[in-house]
């Protein structure tokens, strides 16, 4: 097997490690760290367990056994993001990595938060370890892709979000819909866990009064925005309600209508993410789901008894 495929045959594990942290580690990315020795076997790894707890690093060298320890020098800590170089809530796992004295590093993508940025895989470097980085570097950014957004974009990630019928409806004038199954509202409560808003408008609260929390999945409940006007020309308040956002450390959000709310977020290019489920439901008349925009591929399409299509730009 060539380097490359072992280095990225790691990586993977590390994405797999870091995925546990989904709920408890934010407003920290998810990270995840595998030591592997020169023979290939895996002596110790970890991932970020809970914000302001150690980093994934410090629990993979915890996790190495002390017969193991003389091993380190020859051997490879893999990690899907930069090992942070600043005093925050714990000390720089660059410096402990230094301290180690492991032989090489391989890093996924550079942490875009500035107090990092580099600067991590630079202090290593300057110690004389070897690191390589980029491995896997789509699939390590997309998994912080809510981290990444809030600190190079300066606003949360958007996530929008609707249910529709097959012929393109999401609701009726004056009555509600009910178009999601008690499966696909599981996982509607499950994405409502992963993010830390969730905003719908004046007419949606009035008429559905959504309680918009988490109820057939574990973890925190949004934050719950209402707009207290679905008006275009309110529009302009939707830049400052974002921006009061990331102040609040809200680092995603989910728009969930209705239709007016939606369109406003498209028209404006205030998206990251669409997420559509769709039902085999046809009506005669209603209120029609909002029309997606030119610029989005489709990245996931998932089968249950409606299809949920997730889009990406």
């Amino acid at each position: 097997m060539e380097l490359k495929e072992i280095d990225e045959m790691y990586m993977r594990r590390c994405l797999q490690l870091a995925k546990n942290g989904m709920l408890l580690a934010k407003p920290n990315p998810m990270v995840g760290a595998v030591i592997v020795s020169d023979n290939g076997r895996i002596i110790g790894e970890g991932y970020h367990i809970c914000y302001g707890k150690e980093h994934a690093e410090v629990n993979a060298f915890a996790s190495v056994r002390k017969k193991d320890e003389h091993l380190l020098s020859k051997s490879t800590i893999y990690v899907n993001l930069e090992p942070c170089s600043h005093f925050g809530k714990t000390p720089p796992c660059a410096d402990l990595i230094i301290k180690k004295g492991v032989g090489r590093v391989v890093c996924g993508c550079i942490d875009p938060f500035s107090v990092v940025s580099g600067r991590g895989v630079q202090r290593i470097r300057e110690a004389g370890i070897p690191v390589s980085v980029g491995v896997l570097e789509r699939e390590c950014l997309a998994l912080n892709k809510r981290f990444i957004t809030f600190n190079t974009k300066k606003r949360p990630y958007i996530i929008l979000k609707w249910a529709q019928t097959a012929n393109g409806f999401i609701g009726t004038k004056g009555d509600v819909l009910k178009i999601s199954t008690s499966f696909t509202k599981m996982l509607v409560h499950k994405l409502r866990a992963e993010n830390d808003a969730i905003i719908v408008g004046r007419n949606t609260e009035k008429l559905e009064h959504p309680q918009l929390n988490v109820r057939k999945w574990w973890g925190k409940s949004p934050l719950k925005v209402v707009l207290s006007s679905t008006l275009p020309e309110a529009i302009h308040d939707i830049p400052t309600l974002l921006n009061e956002l990331h102040r609040r450390m809200c680092q995603s959000v989910i728009i969930e209508g209705g239709a007016m709310t939606l369109e406003n977020f498209i028209k404006n290019d205030l998206y990251d993410e669409i997420r559509v489920e769709e039902s085999s439901l046809t009506i005669k008349e209603g209120i029609k789901a909002p029309q997606l925009p030119t610029n989005i591929r489709v990245v996931k399409k998932e089968y249950f008894d409606n299809v949920i299509t997730t889009y990406k730009r």
